[in-house]
């Protein structure tokens, strides 16, 4: 075993970890309120939430601040100054290397400190604040025709802040340089809280002492930094050199937060590409586009990405093959961005390219494929953070680089070290420009995890040394590769380090532990501090397959990179619709896996599955599904949380809303035989607001109304009263809720057959839609059967984790299904559905729930297999509200391409609805549940509203010239959750795809 001592430095701020837990966040609290910090926090769900960033580390924090102002950065600077407590500055914790965690005051600058407070196309400028959003800086300068150049993979989320506290670069380095090369000027406090701005001036006059001790030192600087493009390693002090014009702005990039706070920039921002160009050259492995990277130096490259096809089988595996673009041959593949003001030019360089590789295949893709592949790419250190049979694969020499001549030989060799460690890993990155991105899979759970670590650790470290390379390509350094910089430089270089270290903080109060003075590379690791427990009292619910520990494994698939974080609505996506509505830590996946991670170790919180701070925690999670799928990693939080509630009340009482919410279906079969009496009284003054309140239901919230006439009963009385070609052709009446079957044409030959599951949603409150479903479908020339039992999926049962009673309605629900054979099932609601798809195979988990699982369709999916004629409804716009369920398990790919094909112009939101089920019914969650709907849902009604209203004016001005111009504008929702919210909070009325093609048909007159 190799082992490297770091002496802890005589003044380097140090928190007791007893201190950290118990009385310095008591007393950082105090001092806190005392100077006017308005938003801070001490609570054990909070700093559990912050005791990770996206790397391997964990630290407990005693106190995380959010300052609204540069004058509160300054009063906990103070504070922090005179208790010597250290500070670390924190974007969207996205670092994998531990730059963003810290034992003392974490002070979090993307809650309030996030604005693009300035930017000027003119000059191509733009002034941010240290928290603003990557994706809100581009989103502000893209009408202009501009971009800010650097997009790590973690764009969608990281900060600015963050990106220049590790000099981050993302793939388009190659075409706009590094976050450093991009700073035009920096408002940086320093540790005695001064504010000085730095630009391009020469800054040897504001701090003569740091110049003079460059000046001393210029051998050292010129002869081992900035060897190559991608050497973030250390401190990047070549920007400090006499012929650089001693460039402090440039030189504070990088420095993890160890020389001041960066509070705001201003960053150079670039005309976007009029024409781009992507082509995939495929190669035998990784090896061998490795070694034809340095051939685009000659080319008009923006971005060059190394892919493994091992990380195209991932996403098979969780996504289907419809996710992945068609590419070339090969076993890995070469990326390849070219941009160009000339199109021909371009096209001819394309082609020039692709006959100068030496790959196997080729292929240029079209926008919408680039975007795909570039989307995969994006989330590769999720999709790389497990082995083909389940094990964890972890950060820590994930970023190491080369210059790009020696990048094909330096993969080979350090593939094969991996091989003599005994350890696996897939290669992706950064090839164009010699960064190399990985997961290991270091076994820290095993005894001597952490040795096998370190030894390989120190190996690569030698073996990237050799071929003139970096530690750290754009990741930083931080406690992952910290320690490992005295294998990298001399000790001139490490000193110089330490005196500029010196003269910037005395005390080693800001981020200690990272670059100089570093903690131990295995000092603080997550897994080997919260050790995975084999047992939590009781025995599991749910099947967690593939993982080793259950629960206790699952817990840990957060890597913590943070996409629940981001935007995701506004690229169509859900994840974290709670995180979207609050902005709070706590409230994203990331946050809620940390915690939950705390609770089974049971060191900073209980291991009691009823834990205040873990269902504090879990309260505002929406069971939406979307991380399961949309994690990368696959961190399953809806499943966790049913756990958690089945656990913490088991043989105990639960809150009322459990049980009225979650027997609802059972409830509304009792209620149904006095449908107009239950739904009469539940409209009596006074009457609602009580039973409300009695059953845990949010007073605003309105109470469904039970159809007169279930869809069960309508089926047997009527719609099997005779053969389907001697039905009449127009329906009886029907009172509201009431199915109608519309008109039937009866003539087309049956020559397919689905089961139709009756959902209990649909059943009692809807039955239309189910009515309408088997008139589209028998329009189809479909026969469509119905099983004889009353059963139920469990959902509600589920999401409020009563899960024995869950698991036998749904063995039941399975049972009967199971029995109709192999023909499809077709659902009309997506959540019951999904239910059977998904949640079947972890709460049933048999053969039959299997088979089950892999007949079930939605209505579009089953529509497009049997190439069904749709109806013309060219005409039709429809803002389509997706169910989350539908769009995690399902997909809403099919509804697009058949709203497409019938002639529908299509707008699908992203974001969840916010009701969600029983959630946004429950009370304590209706301010929450709106905010949801605020995200996206709710703008694009009112958006709607208002080009209706135009659209009337416009009209019935028209019409007295004569001309007629009418489109129909609906909103499409399948979900019942959906349309209730809809209806709850809107003058829109929705329907569901099933009424819209009837009506299209003809079939329903009452849409």
């Amino acid at each position: 075993m190799t082992t490297m001592a770091h002496p802890t430095g005589a003044n380097r701020a140090t928190v007791d970890d007893d201190e950290s837990t118990t009385t310095l966040p008591t007393t950082l609290a105090a001092e806190f309120r005392a100077a006017g910090i308005r938003d801070f926090s001490i609570e054990g769900t909070e700093r559990a939430a912050f005791s990770s960033d996206a790397s391997l580390f964990r630290l407990v924090p005693a106190a995380i601040a959010f300052p609204y102002d540069e004058d509160e950065v300054r009063r906990i600077l103070t504070i922090a100054r005179r208790l010597g407590v250290p500070i670390t500055s924190r974007g969207a914790g996205t670092s994998i290397a531990g730059n963003a965690i810290g034992r003392g005051i974490v002070i979090d600058f993307s809650r309030h400190m996030n604005a693009v407070v300035d930017l000027d196309p003119a000059e191509q400028s733009a002034w941010v604040e240290a928290g603003c959003i990557h994706a809100d800086l581009q989103k502000r300068a893209k009408p202009h025709g501009l971009r800010f150049g650097p997009d790590p993979s973690t764009h969608t989320r990281c900060t600015i802040g963050g990106m220049i506290g590790n000099n981050a670069c993302g793939p388009r380095a190659m075409g706009y340089g590094r976050t450093g090369d991009n700073i035009l000027a920096l408002k940086v406090m320093l540790v005695d809280g001064t504010v000085v701005t730095l630009d391009d001036t020469d800054s040897s006059e504001t701090f003569p002492r740091l110049h003079e001790l460059i000046a001393k030192n210029l051998g050292t600087v010129r002869t081992h930094f900035g060897t190559f493009s991608r050497q973030v390693s250390g401190y990047g002090l070549e920007s400090l050199l006499p012929e650089n014009g001693f460039d402090l702005r440039r030189a504070f990039a990088g420095t993890e937060g160890t020389w001041g706070i960066v509070l705001a920039a201003k960053m150079r921002l670039v005309k976007d590409p009029s024409f781009t160009s992507a082509v995939v050259l495929g190669y035998e492995d990784m090896v061998a586009a490795a070694h034809d990277a340095p051939l685009l130096k000659d080319f008009p490259v923006a971005a060059c990405e190394g892919l493994d096809s091992r990380m195209l089988a991932r996403v098979i595996d969780t996504k289907g093959a419809e996710a992945i673009p068609s590419l070339p041959e090969g076993a890995g593949w070469l990326v390849v961005e070219l941009t160009g003001e000339d199109e021909p030019e371009l096209e001819r360089e394309t082609q020039r390219l692709i006959s100068e590789s030496k790959s196997l295949d080729s292929a240029v893709l079209d926008a919408a494929a680039a975007a795909e592949v570039w989307a995969i790419r994006a989330d590769g250190a999720g999709l790389v953070s497990r082995t083909p049979d389940g094990r964890d694969a972890h950060a820590g020499w994930e970023d190491s680089a080369v210059p790009v001549d020696h990048l094909g030989d330096y993969l080979h060799d350090l593939m094969d070290l991996l091989d003599e460690h005994g350890l696996w890993a897939i290669p992706y990155g950064h090839f164009g420009d010699g960064c190399l991105h990985m997961r290991v899979d270091f076994p820290l759970e095993a005894p001597n995890g952490q040795e096998v670590m370190r030894d390989f650790m120190v190996a690569a470290t030698k073996l990237v040394a050799r071929y003139g390379g970096s530690v750290s390509g754009e990741h930083g350094d931080g406690r992952a590769r910290s320690e490992l910089l005295s294998l990298m430089y001399p000790p001139a270089a490490l000193d110089l380090f330490t005196q500029v270290k010196r003269l910037f903080d005395p005390q080693h109060l800001l981020n200690p532990g990272v670059i100089v003075d570093p903690d131990a590379l295995d000092e603080s690791v997550r897994l080997t501090q919260l050790p995975l427990r084999q047992e939590l009292p009781g025995k599991l619910a749910m099947a967690y397959q593939g993982e080793s520990a259950g629960f206790v494994s699952a817990v840990h698939r957060c890597t913590g990179i943070g996409k629940c974080r981001a935007d995701t609505a506004a690229a169509g996506d859900i994840m974290c619709p709670s995180y979207q509505a609050t902005r709070d830590e706590r409230h994203s996946t990331r946050g809620r896996a940390r915690v939950l991670q705390e609770m089974v170790s049971g060191d900073l919180l209980e291991p009691r599955w009823d834990s205040p701070e873990v269902h504090e925690a879990l309260d505002l999670c929406l069971s939406c599904k979307a991380c399961g799928t949309e994690c990368p990693t696959g961190t399953d939080m809806s499943t966790y949380k049913a756990e958690v509630l089945y656990q913490s009340y088991r043989g105990k009482l639960r809150p009322m809303a459990h049980y009225v919410l979650g027997f609802l279906p059972q409830l509304a079969r009792l209620s149904t035989p006095m449908a107009p009496v239950v739904n009469r009284i539940s409209r009596l003054p006074g009457f609602g607001q009580l039973a409300k309140r009695i059953g845990g239901i949010d007073a605003r919230r309105s109470i469904p109304q039970f159809a007169a006439t279930t869809f069960r009963k309508w089926w047997t009385t009527t719609a099997e009263a005779g053969p389907r070609s001697n039905r009449s052709q127009t329906p009886p009446p029907a009172e509201a809720g009431e199915p109608s079957a519309g008109t039937l044409t009866g003539g087309s030959r049956k020559t397919d057959e689905v089961v139709l599951f009756a959902d209990s949603w649909s059943n009692h409150f809807a039955p239309r839609i189910l009515a309408a479903a088997v008139a589209v479908l028998e329009h189809a020339g479909v026969s469509v059967r119905v099983i004889d039992q009353t059963v139920c999926c469990g959902l509600p049962l589920i999401s409020t984790g009563q899960l024995d009673v869950a698991r036998a309605n749904l063995s039941e629900t399975i049972t009967a299904l199971d029995a109709t054979g192999d023909v499809p099932i077709v659902g009309v609601e997506p959540s019951c559905i999904a239910t059977i798809k998904d949640d079947s195979a972890k709460l049933v988990a048999d053969e039959a729930s299997a088979r089950v699982a892999d007949r079930v369709q939605t209505l579009a999916q089953y529509l497009l297999s049997i190439g069904a004629e749709l109806p013309d409804l060219s005409g039709v716009e429809a803002l389509v509200q997706p169910h989350c369920h539908q769009s995690s398990i399902f997909g809403n790919a099919a509804d697009k391409e058949l709203l497409a094909r019938a002639g529908v112009t299509s707008q699908f939101l992203g974001g969840c609805c916010g009701l969600a089920g029983n959630f946004g019914v429950e009370q304590g969650h209706y301010e929450t549940s709106v905010a949801v709907a605020e995200v996206a849902l709710l703008p694009a009604l009112r958006k709607q509203a208002a080009a209706r209203t135009r659209s009337e004016q416009a009209r019935s001005q028209t019409a007295e010239a004569g001309a007629d111009e009418s489109r129909l504008q609906v909103v499409l929702a399948d979900g019942y959750s959906c349309r209730t919210q809809i209806t709850d909070l809107s003058d829109a009325e929705s329907v569901s795809l099933a009424e819209l093609l009837a009506w299209g048909w003809g079939l329903d007159p009452r849409r």
